[in-house]
């Protein structure tokens, strides 16, 4: 966990919610400023802290629309910061809860260097960024429907499909539109098969735009990210994407830590109770490196057989989580000193 420990004249904690937000400002000596109500209104907020401009600071924690303030204080030279939300359980602690005591604990969670960051993610790719992410959240719900098609052939014991049948090519799924014998059951997987042609059109689209900016954008790191084997354009994408710059991360730990590929123990008074904060850090990247570690193994003998040495010390379950550790590991040093993959290097470090 990192803290915001630069020092300021002023302090501005800000409670946001969709169409309002509540500030509060501070100085060192913890007298109240300002604290106020206002709506979502870049001009009234500008008004608020135009006395402040220069040596103030202003925080808030991480929601759903923090975008449009981050970009606020950029153009308007105000230093910003993001709270982790996990971590700021200060503000929800109390026997009193509101939006005007929030603000006030946000402020003085800076001032006193207790206030908890996240990455306040650039605005150059964060629209390219949540893009990807909605594709991921896109090709989830077309593999949901493509499992119902094939759980109602088991259900009315119908032959199993080919296996080189692929719902998502257009021949295969014109194959489907006349499989079933009950036309009510047919028109219900019509329903499935048109709905995933329109997803993969609209897929392909979103491919086609995020990888065209990304050669623009991070072209160098893209193509080192493609030469590890089983990462292909779309998890080199999401890495890419998702990291934003490398060098916010001073050490391989770090990068390991928010790519959720290591757990942290819980302990106390020299007993251990398991692990925690296993959520905690960037769900896209965990699935990525979960991606990954399985298309390597694909058709690579020597992967496997390094994955056997590690499930001689561990579980099947677990060698998979260390590979994935490791795979995570070794992009961090690619992206950081611009270094293709080195499979020798690789399975004997």
């Amino acid at each position: 966990m990192n803290f915001y420990t630069n020092t300021h004249p002023y302090y501005c904690g800000i409670d946001l919610h969709t169409r309002l937000l509540y500030v509060c400002i501070i100085d060192n000596e913890n007298n109240v400023l300002v604290h106020e109500k206002i709506d979502d209104s870049p001009q009234k907020l500008l008004a608020l802290l135009a006395p402040y401009r220069g040596n103030v600071v202003v925080g808030v924690e991480c929601m759903h629309c923090w975008y449009w303030l981050s970009d606020f204080c950029e153009e308007h030279n105000i230093d910003f910061i993001l709270g982790h939300a996990l971590y700021m359980k200060a503000i929800h602690a109390g026997k009193t809860k509101n939006d005007k005591i929030d603000a006030l604990k946000i402020a003085k969670l800076i001032r006193g260097g207790n206030f908890p960051l996240s990455h306040a993610y650039s605005k150059q790719y964060r629209a390219i960024r949540d893009a990807l992410r909605r594709r991921t959240h896109i090709m989830r719900m077309s593999a949901q429907l493509k499992g119902h098609v094939a759980a109602t052939i088991s259900q009315y014991n119908l032959p199993a499909l080919e296996s080189r049948l692929n719902l998502r090519n257009a021949p295969d799924r014109q194959k489907m539109h006349h499989f079933f014998p009950d036309e009510a059951v047919q028109k219900s997987m019509d329903l499935n098969l048109n709905v995933i042609s329109t997803m993969v059109h609209e897929i392909y689209k979103i491919e086609h735009y995020v990888k065209k900016n990304a050669q623009h954008h991070k072209g160098r790191d893209y193509h080192i990210l493609n030469s590890f084997p089983g990462i292909g354009k779309i998890l080199a994408l999401t890495i890419l994407y998702e990291v934003g710059e490398i060098q916010r991360f001073p050490r391989v730990q770090q990068f390991a830590s928010y790519a959720r590929l290591v757990k942290c123990k819980a302990e106390s008074a020299g007993k251990s109770y398991g692990t925690q904060g296993n959520k905690i850090g960037n769900a896209h990247l965990k699935w990525a490196f979960s991606e990954a570690t399985v298309l390597y193994l694909k058709g690579n003998d020597n992967a496997k057989s390094y994955l056997q040495s590690l499930q001689k010390r561990m579980s099947k379950a677990k060698a998979l989580s260390a590979l994935a550790h490791k795979i995570g590991r070794c992009v961090y040093f690619m992206l950081k000193n611009q270094q293709v993959f080195d499979e020798e290097r690789f399975l004997n470090g």
